[in-house]
């Protein structure tokens, strides 16, 4: 598996600590160093090849965002901020995420996944052969219990909303994980998944069927809410899918 070199910059160390230990608890992240002192990451980043920063924005002599722009967007970067008044500033400069902290596993693990899709753009003009393992097969990393489940996004056939919980049905399990549905909607790539259901995501390519308002998708059989109907027949129909 392809691993994000991270740096982590905050002037506090007890997020530091804190973001450390997510980031050892993420397969795909490889942490590189932690900083105090935004000036010494700058040192790092001129002799190294970062691949995703977490970056602080209320720091003295350099804060987050005019790091950024001396970035230069070398690197993508998730914001970690007490403050939610950047957001905007902060999208506009391309950034991959913004966390507000105190920040959770779950959503620190939403973030870094989002980046992890990101990184094939790094890599365009090599062949299929020369990407990183886990850049050309895009995968899901879902929290379940106490481990981590890699999923690899061409095995789903559809995802089911449960509360506060997902299920992620496979060619050949199931799993069950502490998400939104809505979370799952932003990572997964829109041309191949639809929202068909406010308890469903399904698989466009896993569709056998459809009858009136009913999708079979192996042994189940989906509902097309009334919401999402229109929508959903016309991406059908665009698509020639049936």
């Amino acid at each position: 598996m392809h691993q994000l070199t991270t740096i982590l910059i905050d002037d506090q160390p007890l997020s530091l600590e804190l973001l450390s230990d997510y980031v050892a608890k993420t397969p795909f992240l490889s942490l590189v160093k932690t900083f105090t002192n935004p000036l010494e990451a700058l040192a790092i980043l001129q002799d190294q090849k970062i691949d995703l920063i977490f970056l602080d924005i209320q720091m003295p002599e350099l804060n987050g965002l005019q790091f950024m722009k001396l970035l230069n967007g070398k690197s993508k970067v998730i914001f970690t901020t007490a403050y939610p008044n950047h957001a905007l500033e902060g999208f506009e400069l391309d950034i991959v995420d913004y966390l507000l902290k105190p920040v959770s596993f779950e959503r620190f693990l939403k973030a870094a996944q989002k980046a992890y899709q990101l990184m094939p753009s790094l890599y365009t003009g090599m062949s299929t052969q020369q990407q990183p393992m886990g850049l050309s097969d895009p995968v899901l990393f879902l929290k379940t219990d106490y481990k981590i489940i890699k999923v690899f996004i061409r095995d789903i056939l559809f995802i089911e909303g449960l509360k506060e919980y997902v299920a992620i049905h496979t060619v050949d399990q199931k799993i069950i994980t502490l998400q939104t549905l809505k979370s799952l909607e932003d990572v997964l790539p829109n041309e191949s998944f639809i929202r068909v259901h406010k308890s469903f995501i399904i698989a466009l390519d896993k569709i056998n069927s459809i009858e009136r308002s009913r999708i079979s998708i192996k042994d189940a059989m989906i509902p097309v809410g009334e919401t999402y109907k229109q929508y959903f027949f016309q991406i059908i129909n665009n698509k020639k899918l049936l």
